[in-house]
């Protein structure tokens, strides 16, 4: 082995171990950091320490005052005999600055290492962190259906005061099996939302998503669904059910339903047709002239409606339009206190339309079907559209189902009162798939509550 293999070694670990030593470094100053409510209470530990350890001499009639001065002139006396006070009281200070800073380094330290899961983030970073996102504004997300989920994953990256409210007008699939069967409401996509929501997103959205395929009476049944009937028959409705599933799941904001009604869409269509059941209006293939619910006028979630209060933004959609957003929008209280808020509200718009839904729809015209459904109210003043099309691939798969990127009439959008919001923020997979991506999104929309579009 040569000495110049081993000097480079050497070096190496050098470097190493400065770059480790800095990163520590960096990691304590952290701790030093504004608005942790860390360091005052240490201080206020130790100065209880002390206080309690005087009360204590006190009491027993020790004198302290009295043997500490004593104590502490006959030390200085002896040092300052031996060296001067220039180098002296500089020692003393140094060697009390080093035993506080062992000590706390000690403290602090075995506190992270209980605290923080192996391999995981260091602990003051998840202090910081906690931190910011709770000082996050106050979101209220209303919609369904996997675009509301996708929105939330970009959401929850900068804000936990996150409140979803979900329509439970689902009656298909496993949420309709599961609603006919046990009498509950359909958890479907609320599921997704506590997933989208949960600090171990991937994993969860995995369990949740995980769709039994054997099994009498389990087949087709996801996992998720079955866990949130299960926790709304041991609650005893689905609200609590999800307000303790957000607790097992470490739920970043919060999911609620739009009504604990079992609500029931019917549509009118343009041939005269009366549609019963979500999933059935958009097998039926006809213009939707009017949406409507039996139970007419729900009464709302008072959790709902308190979120929507306290707002400092609100987000409708993404998401099918006449089953996913508007049967929210049916509960009057929700319509109405979106209404009358301050808040900033802006509309996502779908990227492409819908078959049995907004076939040929414009985006005025998904904007003139949700005024319509609130009694002709404006509840947003912005629409996020997305600016480019899709890829040539895209179109083609889509086309091949009879759905059409939707058209910007601009001028139509303006003349109803809305600002246009564009941006990029198209996610196209392998598969040819559509979608809206989560971060782009999100900081769209952050981006443009951040420059103060306040007004109404």
């Amino acid at each position: 082995m040569s000495i110049g293999f081993l000097r480079q070694a050497l070096n190496a670990l050098q470097k190493q171990s400065r770059s480790r030593t800095s990163y520590r470094v960096n990691q304590w100053f952290k701790w030093l950091s504004p608005g942790l409510s860390v360091k005052r209470w240490l201080l206020i530990s130790v100065g209880g320490v002390l206080l309690a350890s005087l009360g204590l001499a006190i009491w027993i009639k020790l004198t302290p005052i009295f043997w500490m001065i004593e104590l502490v002139r006959g030390f200085l006396g002896v040092i300052t005999n031996i060296l001067p006070n220039y180098i002296s009281g500089p020692l003393v200070l140094l060697g009390g600055l080093l035993l506080v800073l062992w000590g706390q380094t000690r403290t602090v330290g075995s506190i992270t290492k209980v605290l923080r899961a192996e391999g995981g983030e260091e602990l003051i970073d998840v202090l910081m962190a906690h931190r910011r996102l709770y000082r996050g504004p106050k979101i209220v997300v209303i919609g369904g259906g996997t675009g509301l989920s996708t929105l939330l994953r970009g959401l929850k990256t900068y804000s936990a005061n996150i409140t979803a409210i979900v329509t439970v007008a689902d009656d298909g699939g496993s949420s309709g099996r599961l609603r006919q069967e046990f009498g509950v409401l359909p958890p479907g996509d609320i599921r997704n939302c506590l997933a989208a929501l949960a600090d171990e997103e991937k994993l969860l959205t995995e369990l949740f998503q995980y769709r039994f395929r054997a099994g009498d009476g389990l087949t087709g049944h996801s996992f998720g669904n079955l866990f949130l009937t299960a926790m709304s028959d041991i609650t005893g409705d689905l609200e609590q059910a999800v307000a303790a599933s957000s607790k097992v799941l470490a739920v970043r904001g919060q999911v609620l339903p739009a009504t604990l009604s079992d609500v029931r869409l019917w549509a009118e269509l343009a041939d005269g047709r009366r549609i019963d059941g979500e999933s059935s209006i958009p097998k039926a293939g006809g213009k939707i002239v009017k949406i409507g619910c039996i139970p007419a006028n729900p009464p709302a979630v008072p959790a709902a409606i308190k979120a929507l209060k306290e707002a400092d933004y609100i987000i409708i959609g993404p998401g099918s339009l006449y089953t996913s957003l508007i049967p929210n929008l049916l509960v009057p209280e929700i319509a109405d206190a979106i209404a009358q808020t301050d808040a900033p509200r802006i509309y996502i718009c779908n990227i492409m339309t819908q078959p049995g839904e907004t076939e040929g729809y414009t985006v005025a015209d998904h904007i003139r079907a949700i005024d319509a459904a609130c009694g002709e109210r404006r509840l947003f003043d912005a629409v996020l559209i997305h600016k480019k099309s899709p890829s040539e691939q895209s179109l083609i798969r889509y086309a091949q189902q009879n759905s059409h990127p939707v058209f910007l009439d601009r001028e139509a959008v303006i003349q109803l009162g809305r600002r246009i919001v564009p941006a990029n923020v198209l996610y196209e997979d392998e598969t040819g798939f559509v979608r809206h991506n989560p971060q782009k999104l999100a900081q769209v929309l952050l981006r443009w509550y951040g420059r103060g579009h306040h007004g109404k």
